[in-house]
């Protein structure tokens, strides 16, 4: 979701459509930019109110995230007010699932090292 500032032309008249031919899709953008200025804003008093508007949207997805978020609402509280974020192990981890995935079934543990190790690491190894 990115700001208006931040649109292509295009994207922006695309937007604008998509805002003109559903008003639900103008409120769930409504709420998207909302949340995404809190977390940039790190203004944790903005959360409740924004749950309580998500929740009252009837927007099915929106209302499902708000339930979520107020089951964990400090670790999203937590989230807003410190810098620090898991996302680069959360994408490595991510990563090597997906190459496991991709490796089932096909070769054997030495091709599935291979291809998750670091070379200089695999070199290391078979010395």
């Amino acid at each position: 979701m990115k700001p208006r500032g931040i649109l292509t032309p295009d994207q922006a008249r695309k937007v604008d459509v998509l805002k003109q031919a559903s008003p639900d899709f103008a409120a769930m953008r409504r709420l998207a930019m909302r949340f995404r200025a809190i977390f940039r804003s790190r203004d944790v008093s903005k959360l409740e109110g924004w749950v309580d508007d998500a929740q009252d949207s009837g927007i099915l997805g929106m209302r499902r995230f708000a339930r979520a978020l107020r089951r964990d609402v400090d670790a999203f509280r937590k989230a807003i007010e410190f810098p620090w974020s898991n996302g680069q192990t959360e994408g490595q981890i991510n990563r090597l699932k997906t190459l496991k995935r991709a490796m089932y079934g096909r070769a054997g543990a030495e091709v599935l090292r291979a291809r998750m190790l670091p070379i200089h690491v695999l070199d290391h190894h078979t010395n």
